[in-house]
């Protein structure tokens, strides 16, 4: 078995490690990227970060990997594996992992917290003007046309991380079994995950050099990347894992996660409308493999059914706000905790009482994937140069493919037609598009922006304001009756 990268660096000590660099700069982790200059970064991507986890996980990819360099292939695709089999957004933790790979905790937390902070910012403005108003139409509306633009980044996203993952017919094949298993017979995502990683395993035994996609180390070309060099260089004590960090990280962020649902349940009781949400989006944040869209129907039907929060079509435009703004989809959460506050506000101000639930629904669903990463990638970390695991997660990847496909071909239906039924049938389950639905526009910037994309390599921002301005007008020129 290879030895691990870190095997070769001086033993772990208390005391903090400041290198010397050649540049004359000390840094505590071995590397001349300052934290003003990281921070610039994350938030870029936060504002960048349009079209659920497949362009974000892209726009990362492409800022990270391809232009600024910071980390190679290998490592990137090793960090999402491992976020993609955690709970949550894995975008998000994504971020957060290699922000914390870069600047330790602080680096983690500010790549983590800026990630979620324009879509939270953005949706709570959004779900007050909803509340108040009743505009939901306007909304839709303004981003009828960055809908059409997210679709193509969303494609873009599952070509470029396919290229890279899918090198020979063992991992086309597991890519497109993962599909069919979402797509067709709406298998949970941690199942085939779990499927993906077995045979990837057992890969190994049969032809280790074309299972081993993703390598425990990297390539000469890659090896004096920002954060690899750092690694294999014994300078990042940080990313260490002991027993007492571990314990420590338990300390400080499960108090963090429970003491505000323990204060909510004393001081107001179990029936009261904010230790609900507390408590329901904690279990959600805990049962969220795969991204939003693994847990959209179970969140609607308890939001909607149980505990009477909103109404189906509010539901909708809720997950409309979250697929048009930046940050993870699942940050829908602070729209439903918002309504369903406002809603049931008691002795507060409706607007403070859905403010602070927006508040407390985003506080419980993102604290864990703080909690996840900094508990789990320590000894992630330890992992690569292992070929098992670099097998299992080889599969992985081939399979999460197969996954954003399914994500983006579901995205694309519900873009281009206004009305998507599913049916069931033979133990499958089928998406049939009302064919009178279409909505042409919609379909011509979606396709515009594909090829601004793909062919003349349009950068993201510049695509996402061009499809926003023609839906905009054609909504002050045809009515939002015609884009409902």
């Amino acid at each position: 078995m290879p030895e691990s990268p870190h095997s070769t660096s001086p033993p772990y000590t208390a005391q903090r490690d400041t290198t010397v660099l050649s540049g004359g700069i000390h840094s505590e982790f071995g590397h001349q990227i300052s934290f003003g200059e990281a921070v610039r970064v994350w938030l870029r991507v936060a504002i960048l970060s349009f079209g659920g986890p497949a362009g974000q996980i892209s726009v990362m990819h492409r800022i990270l990997v391809d232009e600024k360099q910071w980390v190679s292939e290998s490592r990137f695709l090793h960090a999402l594996n491992y976020c993609m089999v955690l709970p949550g957004p894995e975008a998000q933790q994504l971020a957060t992992y290699l922000g914390w790979l870069l600047h330790g905790v602080k680096g983690g937390l500010t790549a983590g917290g800026l990630f979620v902070l324009p879509g939270f910012l953005s949706i709570l403005a959004l779900s007050v003007l909803y509340a108040g108003f009743q505009e939901a139409s306007l909304v839709q509306a303004l981003f009828f046309g960055i809908k059409a633009a997210v679709v193509a980044i969303v494609i873009q996203a599952v070509i470029r991380i396919g290229k890279r993952a899918l090198n020979n017919a063992y991992m086309y094949t597991l890519a497109a079994a993962a599909f069919v298993a979402i797509f067709f017979f709406a298998m949970p995502f941690p199942l085939v995950i779990l499927t993906a990683g077995l045979f990837g395993l057992l890969g190994r035994y049969v032809d280790p050099e074309r299972f081993a996609v993703i390598k425990g180390h990297d390539t000469p070309g890659n090896a004096g990347r920002t954060i690899d060099a750092m690694m294999d260089g014994g300078a990042a004590h940080h990313t260490r894992a002991t027993r007492k960090r571990a314990l420590k990280v338990l300390a400080v962020w499960l108090p963090l996660w429970f003491t505000p649902l323990v204060v909510l349940f004393v001081a107001a009781g179990y029936n009261n409308v904010f230790t609900q949400i507390g408590l329901f989006f904690s279990k959600l944040a805990i049962v969220t493999f795969g991204g939003a869209y693994s847990v959209l129907a179970y969140m609607a039907q308890e939001a909607v059914q149980n505990y009477g929060w909103l109404a189906p079509g509010e539901m909708l435009d809720g997950l409309g706000m979250a697929e048009t703004t930046p940050g993870p989809l699942i940050q829908v959460v602070q729209f439903v905790g918002f309504l369903g506050a406002y809603r049931d506000a008691g002795l507060l101000n409706p607007y403070t009482a859905g403010i602070l639930a927006s508040i407390l629904a985003t506080w419980v669903t993102f604290i864990p994937c703080f909690l996840w990463i900094f508990l789990g990638a320590p000894y992630v970390e330890g992992l690569r140069g292992n070929q098992a695991v670099s097998a299992a997660l080889s599969a992985v990847t081939a399979a999460v493919v197969g996954v954003m496909l399914n994500l983006a071909i579901w995205f694309a239906l519900h873009v281009a037609f206004g009305e998507v039924d599913t049916i069931r049938t033979f133990g499958m389950q089928l998406l049939v598009p009302r064919w009178g639905s279409i909505q042409v526009v919609s379909v011509v910037l979606a396709l515009g922006a594909l090829i601004a994309i793909l062919r003349f390599k349009v950068g993201m921002l510049p695509v996402i304001f061009v499809s926003a301005l023609p839906g905009i007008a054609y909504y002050l020129l045809l009515g939002a009756a015609m884009i409902a």
